[in-house]
């Protein structure tokens, strides 16, 4: 069920309405039934996989909780592999099966590679039939039926039993309240990814219904969508037409539009985030924020501590930190960082261009410590680069204006780079995108299915929202009179200029 979607709206008025006229005893069982009708829209036998995983990690926390030593520690580790077990066999077995079957190819061993293929094609559709997938021949037809946001409640599972394993969190005897901890609707499908601390105790308490609460949930779902129908659908049209068919496409086009898939995948994702803690916060709940004006970072390190907070600081605190973080040496923790990179870029899918991506970012983050260093040996004083701390802004009011906007810049740059690798259907698309941007001529025209008032409309409208997070700004909603005023207008201005194609939140893919 897609938050863009009439039905989503019914479903949210239907289920917030019901959750207010029931006492607590009801409304658990009321949101975690709307929560499985909420994912079997999209995929009605895939719920048998979160009820697995549920089931495994709620006894494995219990059992932790009771356990100590050697026993505690392999309980985990069974649990972990449980979670990734299931998220490798469904996400990434077919691109390790290519891989390995290349690699036989690449020594001419061809034998080995169809037969190592032929045994995993029949493992997984026999596997898929016990999910209801009859129609499934190879694990070639999986990445269509993908289950939904897999990798999402994947680590918000794992979440849990690690932190009952480290002690700080009680394991939680409820089934009922755990299972809703990790089909939550508002944020089962693309996160943010929460913290047992953070929500588990939320699903005990009753929260009475608080109208600012509503004001403020509602005003951020509105302007969620906004940046979704209005802004990222928008930028799509030129994004899909010339990342679909880079060869037919001059530099200039293909410089525009993955300047436009910056702000799309950001408009995207962002709006889902802010769809998902709305509706949340409606009902009471409080999520954790997943993104804090990421395109006015002054570093790359700034860039992480604002983009996908809830991910970044899952790999920080559950790989980088485990792995030594920088405890250990220069070298290790140069090596710790590109890890967490590359995992982060696998984590995204099955694909070498997301691992370049994730590769990309860590290197930048490994430039970043060195060039710190070589200026504190030179006497300049410089921001040291770090893996990703907290996410709260960075106020250097002593920097001069044009070093921020310098750095700013370069930033921006650097990451729009990594993004036609994330764009790219393949390796060799990004590789000819970039070549052909690298070979733009003054000449070229901007090739795009949007006319040009539509064109300086999208400008307009990145503009405006470049403004709004720059100086901070919140939309009012304390005043009543001025929240319906506001509320309405930015649901006026979705209904007036919002595209309405159906089009599926980015993220829902990972």
């Amino acid at each position: 069920m897609l938050f863009n979607s009439l039905q989503f709206l019914l479903f949210f008025i239907v289920v917030t309405l019901s959750y207010f006229s029931l006492k607590w005893q009801g409304r658990w069982i009321l949101l975690l039934v709307a929560s499985c009708y909420f994912y079997m829209v999209f995929q009605p036998t895939y719920i048998l996989i979160l009820f697995l995983t549920i089931i495994i990690d709620y006894i494995a926390g219990i059992w932790i909780e009771k356990s100590s030593g050697k026993a505690r520690r392999w309980l985990l580790i069974l649990s972990l592999i449980s979670n990734l077990g299931i998220l490798a066999f469904f996400k990434y077995l077919g691109f390790f099966t290519e891989n390995i079957a290349a690699l036989f190819d690449a020594f001419q061993m061809p034998h080995m590679a169809e037969s190592v293929t032929n045994q995993v094609n029949r493992v997984f559709v026999k596997v898929l039939h016990v999910f209801g997938q009859s129609g499934i021949s190879s694990y070639k037809d999986n990445m269509s039926i993908l289950p939904i946001g897999l990798s999402f409640h994947t680590f918000q599972a794992m979440s849990y039993t690690i932190e009952v394993y480290r002690g700080n969190h009680k394991a939680e005897k409820h089934f009922g309240i755990y299972a809703l901890y990790v089909m939550f609707y508002p944020q089962l499908v693309a996160g943010p990814i929460e913290r047992p601390q953070n929500v588990l105790w939320q699903f005990h308490q009753y929260f009475k219904y608080d109208r600012e609460n509503v004001k403020a949930g509602l005003m951020q779902m509105a302007f969620g969508l906004f940046k979704k129908l209005v802004i990222a659908d928008r930028l799509a049209m030129l994004v899909d037409a010339s990342y679909g068919n880079p060869s037919e496409h001059n530099g200039l086009t293909l410089l525009a539009a993955t300047f436009f898939y910056t702000f799309q995948i950001y408009c995207d994702f962002s709006g889902y985030s802010d769809v998902a803690i709305g509706a949340a916060r409606v009902m009471g709940f409080d999520l954790m924020e997943n993104f804090r004006t990421p395109y006015i970072a002054q570093s790359i390190s700034e860039f992480w501590r604002r983009w996908h907070i809830s991910l970044s600081t899952w790999f920080r605190d559950y790989l980088y930190i485990p792995l030594g973080g920088n405890r250990k040496g220069e070298f290790r923790q140069y090596l710790n960082m590109l890890i967490v990179f590359l995992a982060s870029g696998l984590w995204h899918g099955p694909n070498w261009t997301y691992v370049i991506w994730g590769g990309l970012n860590g290197l930048y983050q490994i430039l970043a410590v060195l060039r710190d260093k070589l200026l504190a040996k030179m006497g300049f004083s410089s921001t040291p680069a770090r893996m990703v701390t907290s996410p709260v802004h960075d106020t250097e009011s002593r920097k001069s204006p044009v070093r921020v906007i310098v750095n700013t810049l370069i930033t921006f740059v650097l990451i729009m780079l990594t993004w036609v690798f994330f764009r790219a259907r393949n390796l060799g698309d990004a590789f000819l995108i970039l070549k052909q941007i690298a070979t733009l001529s003054i000449n070229d025209r901007i090739e795009s299915p949007m006319n040009s008032v539509e064109m300086w409309f999208s400008v307009v409208l990145i503009a405006f929202l470049m403004l709004k997070e720059y100086f901070y700004l919140t939309i009012p909603t304390r005043n009543t009179v001025r929240f319906a005023v506001l509320f309405g207008l930015i649901t006026f201005m979705t209904y007036l200029f919002g595209v309405f194609s159906s089009n599926q939140f980015i993220y829902f893919q990972f």
